[in-house]
């Protein structure tokens, strides 16, 4: 095993300036930090190109918010136990692949997580670890096998009152897929949607190369490990080194384990490579829960998918289809 601190992810942009150039911005979205870069010849379309992206992302953020009152998933959770509600096709086909890759988890993957909002906070404000009896007590709210689904009525229900939804491991990635279709549909060759680490690519650079990804140490971004050439899809890593509380000289990650409702340990950072961002969203959560050698196991079986996972000693796990470029 060849030794790494940590791992993360950045772009490498080429700075050659040919006809067609690189537009970017950086903006906050869905709570999170956007790069939205298009390539485009005019920088006035490259405008209205990321202008139409923006607008899509914050469409989707306000169908899946569970923090806005007036969105159809609180209002998911708001009938919880109490009566099934109809939603919108997108909505509920979202819900639909979320059961499915909960199921291709083993439950590891789990939109009811969300209740564990309200037991671990990791914006500071929390000042005590939750009581066993606080976590076992929110557990008895989580299961993705509560969360029923009627196709011909296009419902959505929560068994269990004071159950929730949420889509804080899937929305990003999905947002990203969603930005990126619509921009090809409006004719943009090229382009990458970042969602703060959930990262969307098509087309080519503006030298003609493909996008590659440069694997670094981010305690020292200088020394990058290795470079992945991306043809077209996408990268998403997580990582427990950003996101996290300290008591007693213990860290404790925000990626929560459904089934115990503690923070995972073990891994500190996942990268997955897939061809859609929500798919590869969802699939780096799920690792950091399965473990190392489940999580590899499952990714080996699940086409045009491949994962590098880096553990706690700091050793690199590498699904089989990986070949990082030595840089």
């Amino acid at each position: 095993m060849k030794k790494l601190l940590l791992l993360n992810i950045i772009i490498l942009f080429t700075t050659t300036i040919y006809a067609q150039q690189m537009h970017r911005r950086t903006l906050k979205l869905m709570g999170t930090r956007f790069d939205i870069s298009v390539i485009a010849n005019d920088s006035l379309k490259a405008k209205n190109y990321i202008d139409l992206a923006i607008s899509e992302i914050s469409r989707i953020e306000s169908l899946i918010s569970s923090w806005n009152k007036n969105s159809q998933t609180s209002l998911i959770n708001k009938n919880a136990g109490i009566k099934p509600i109809k939603v919108d096709t997108e909505l509920f086909n979202l819900i639909k692949r979320s059961l499915a890759i909960s199921k291709l988890t083993d439950g590891d993957f789990d939109i009811s997580y969300a209740i564990m909002d309200k037991v671990w906070k990791f914006d500071g404000t929390i000042k005590i670890i939750p009581t066993e009896k606080e976590i076992k007590k929110s557990l008895l709210k989580i299961g993705y096998k509560n969360i029923i689904i009627n196709e011909k009525n296009q419902t959505v229900f929560l068994k269990l009152k004071g159950m929730k939804i949420g889509f804080g491991a899937i929305g990003k990635g999905y947002a990203a897929d969603k930005a990126k279709k619509l921009l090809i549909a409006k004719g943009v060759i090229s382009g990458i949607i970042n969602a703060s680490g959930d990262m969307n690519t098509w087309g080519k650079q503006v030298n003609g190369d493909y996008w590659k990804v440069a694997i670094t140490n981010p305690l020292n971004k200088k020394n990058a490990f290795g470079l992945l050439p991306i043809k077209s899809g996408a990268v998403v890593t997580s990582g427990n080194y950003e996101k996290y509380i300290n008591f007693d000289g213990k860290r404790y990650s925000h990626i929560i384990d459904p089934r115990t409702g503690y923070p995972s340990s073990g891994i500190i950072s996942v990268t997955v490579f897939a061809p859609k961002a929500e798919l590869a969203d969802a699939l780096a959560t799920s690792i950091f829960i399965m473990g190392i050698e489940v999580g590899i196991n499952r990714i080996n079986q699940i086409p045009k998918v491949d994962c590098i996972i880096i553990d706690e000693q700091g050793n690199i796990h590498k699904s089989k289809n990986i070949n990082i470029e030595k840089i």
